[in-house]
């Protein structure tokens, strides 16, 4: 009797560690699947680009998914061509990843054309609906969600004629394959026209005709504006040196804009709006929330800026109202 109960005893013990065993491969299989992995992707490296994304990581990391622990995260650049984007996008979708966040309209359009079913978050869109990323800004319908930077046109407009009162002709330069440039320009071109002041466009599609776009205002127009345009953005001291150059303020569509060399802007601020783009982010991922019932957040009202580049300013000669000053966020070129 004695032999049979010890045998028994043995038998449960290893039962239970066989169990036991069980319990924590389960666990460490449990462990694994929480760990999940995001891709960033941008066009361009700039300043606005890569405030965002900071941002995105960083409501991330306040939310619990830390890069290193529970979180890995592929970052790429798509050095602003098409192509790229496409092999990053395949590359993604091959990575398995748990959600994207894409940074800047055609990075979106290129990773939900590759996509149907990867949860993709934007940040620095302008318009998802005019993009053809969602049904609707109100109600996605796709698995397309995020944040706009739909930047204050006719404040950035008032703001022109503030700064330059005799003004009668603004030039604008941007990439013409860009949709969300598209949109501001013909924001910019409607608000200017009830002031009777007239726009003159000068678009270009590659990059090396930038600074030849820029030119060609000079003389035509008393004033240059910017919209959040990312290829401009990444190569703004070719704007800045002709303005300069023919003293012309540069009104720019980004605070980070301004810190490059533009000389004021009346805008959002790309850090929180990418931090409002990973805290979208966190519901997905928690399950909380998919992105074709969430809508397309916008920048609140209280955290437009006006910021301006007194430097710059007083390099081309134009002297800012002291009441646009006392408002203002002054900053230097970087």
């Amino acid at each position: 009797m004695k032999f049979k109960t010890t045998l028994k005893k043995c038998c449960a013990v290893v039962t239970m560690a066989a169990l036991a065993a069980g319990m924590m491969a389960g666990c460490g299989g449990q462990s694994e699947a929480e760990t999940h992995k995001i891709g960033i992707v941008k066009l361009v490296t700039h300043t606005a680009a890569d405030t965002a994304s900071d941002g995105f990581k960083q409501a991330l990391a306040d939310n619990g998914f830390v890069e290193g622990e529970n979180l890995e995260i592929l970052e790429q650049n798509g050095q602003n061509e098409q192509s790229n984007l496409q092999s990053i996008a395949q590359n993604f979708i091959n990575e398995e990843v748990d959600l994207i966040c894409a940074v800047s309209t055609s990075t979106a359009q290129v990773m939900a054309a590759a996509t149907s079913d990867i949860p993709i978050v934007g940040t620095a869109i302008t318009n998802y609906e005019e993009a053809k990323l969602v049904k609707s800004n109100e109600e996605p319908g796709y698995n397309v969600t995020g944040t706009s930077d739909q930047n204050p046109i006719e404040r950035q407009g008032e703001l022109i004629i503030e700064l330059v009162p005799d003004v009668k002709s603004v030039g604008i330069v941007y990439n013409a394959s860009e949709v969300n440039s598209q949109l501001q320009v013909a924001h910019m071109k409607t608000y200017l026209a009830t002031k009777d002041v007239a726009v003159v466009e000068s678009a270009f599609s590659d990059i090396n005709n930038m600074q030849q776009a820029t030119e060609a205002l000079v003389g035509k127009v008393e004033a240059i504006f910017l919209p959040t345009d990312n290829t401009v953005a990444s190569a703004i001291p070719q704007v800045v040196t002709i303005a300069e150059q023919a003293k012309l303020p540069v009104i720019c569509g980004a605070d980070t804009m301004v810190e490059a060399g533009g000389t004021a802007t009346y805008g959002i601020d790309y850090y929180n709006l990418g931090y409002k783009t990973g805290e979208m982010a966190v519901k997905i991922l928690n399950g909380d929330a998919e992105p074709s019932t969430m809508p397309i957040e916008y920048a609140n009202e209280d955290e437009l800026t006006l910021v301006i580049n007194k430097e710059e300013a007083d390099l081309i000669g134009l002297e800012i109202p002291q009441e646009l000053l006392d408002s203002a966020k002054i900053v230097e070129t970087k």
